[in-house]
């Protein structure tokens, strides 16, 4: 499966968590070329600020996958992740990150912060962005136009 269909998945998922009333992001993670695990965001709906679409989706990877650490997978996310999720891509040792939409007030993955390619930490990502980016971005928007029409 090319980047973009594994992108198209994360966006069915932010999609599906929009529907939810929940922050429209959405998390895939590709493992040799075969999806390992979905999910979007589910803060609302469990209670949790850590149920953030990465860590449920690197959560439900790991319960699947052989190894400790994820050195192969690519996580495909909607929007670019915040330093929370950041950290977990490089703590699980992801390989390679791909993002649709730069995140302007959280961003820690070269926006704001670059903790997946610090040089001070034992890991650091590949990392691709743009994948999709006016789609997800639209989505974004529009879920939180409607937040503040609806006061």
């Amino acid at each position: 499966m090319p980047d973009l269909d594994f992108m198209r998945v994360a966006l069915e998922e932010a999609t599906q968590a929009a529907s939810e009333k929940e922050v429209p992001v959405g998390a895939v993670l590709e493992y040799k070329g075969e999806l390992l695990a979905r999910d979007h965001n589910r803060m609302v709906q469990r209670k949790d600020p850590l149920a953030h679409a990465e860590l449920l989706t690197l959560q439900t990877a790991m319960g699947h996958h052989p190894e400790k650490w994820l050195l192969d997978a690519t996580l495909f996310v909607t929007l670019e992740p915040c330093a929370m999720c950041a950290g977990a891509l490089v703590l699980a040792r992801v390989r390679r990150l791909v993002f649709a939409t730069p995140d302007p007030k959280a961003g820690a993955c070269g926006t704001i912060l670059d903790l997946v390619r610090s040089p001070q930490l034992n890991h650091r990502l590949v990392l691709d962005s743009g994948i999709l980016q006016q789609e997800c971005s639209d989505l974004l928007t529009g879920f939180f136009r409607k937040l503040r029409d609806r006061g």
